[in-house]
């Protein structure tokens, strides 16, 4: 599940038009009663569990083999490589993100490319967050990381797209909160990030993200589920800091999934609320 199918996405590409509320989500039935986790629990063959087995040797050859491809003193460079684009370094690079937070966001981001990108990755987390449900919060998320001319609009539109109707079809009451016993989660984990335009006063940086989505607790009929995707948010250097002028989001980079053993749904509420977030930087 995507969070098209959690937040109401209809589109492979989604804007802040549409603030995850084109009112489209789709539900998925347990296949029996009970928890609708366990009908994942079902072990693989151990014919796929030799051919991972394989697969992971073979990776490990190969990357064992790139690594020595280049070893000597030299330095010679790669031949023929010169167009090839370099990829975005993804050691930390030191420097603090940022020094202050406002509420559970952070804020006073660095007036450079880094900022930029490690701005990016925060309000992505917020965007995609479970407190954009919930009116009390969302005011406040909006009012922090939108540029000032974008509020006043952006909180209508956010009130209109997230009716009493669309929140009722994820199973929230109108103040966004889950049933009694279940835990509703929309959680968002930055992979990386990287600059696709800068100057002093704007900024557009793609950042892609792993999430889970979905309710967790006995009864659900929309289990939590984990998805892939690229949201693109374009910034403006306004009030000392970088906040949103626009953003949207498509679908991946996303990889095979693994074989994983499926968690119930009271070891995923339990993780949300014993794992905090983190601050994230470039």
């Amino acid at each position: 599940m995507s969070p098209s199918d959690e937040h109401g996405y209809g589109a492979e590409t989604r804007t802040d038009d549409g603030f995850h509320g084109s009112g489209q989500t789709r539900t998925r039935l347990p296949e029996r009663g009970g928890d609708p986790y366990a009908s994942g629990n079902r072990r693989r063959s151990s014919t796929r569990g030799m051919a991972t087995v394989v697969g992971v040797v073979v990776l490990l050859i190969a990357a064992i083999a790139f690594a020595n491809r280049d070893t000597d003193d030299s330095g010679g460079s790669d031949e023929g490589g010169g167009d090839r684009p370099a990829a975005a370094p993804t050691a930390a690079t030191g420097e603090k993100p940022v020094g202050t937070k406002t509420g559970t966001i952070p804020s006073g981001f660095g007036h450079d490319a880094q900022g930029a990108e490690s701005a990016a990755a925060n309000y992505a987390v917020a965007l995609v967050s479970a407190d954009i449900f919930k009116p009390a919060r969302r005011s406040a998320i909006v009012q922090q990381i939108f540029v000032p001319s974008k509020v006043a609009d952006l909180e209508e539109q956010f009130a209109k797209a997230y009716s009493k109707t669309f929140l009722s079809k994820l199973g929230l009451d109108e103040n966004g909160n889950a049933p009694r016993g279940n835990t509703y989660i929309s959680r968002t984990m930055p992979i990386g990030s990287k600059n696709t335009a800068y100057s002093d006063t704007a900024a557009t940086v793609d950042v892609w993200c792993s999430g889970v989505f979905g309710t967790a607790g006995q009864g659900s009929t929309n289990p939590v589920t984990n998805d892939w995707f690229t949201m693109t948010l374009k910034l403006r250097w306004t009030g000392g800091d970088w906040k949103v002028e626009s953003y949207s989001q498509k679908d991946g980079p996303a990889p095979v999934n693994g074989d994983n053993k499926i968690s119930t749904a009271e070891e995923i509420a339990k993780a949300v609320d014993e794992y905090g977030g983190f601050t994230y930087a470039r």
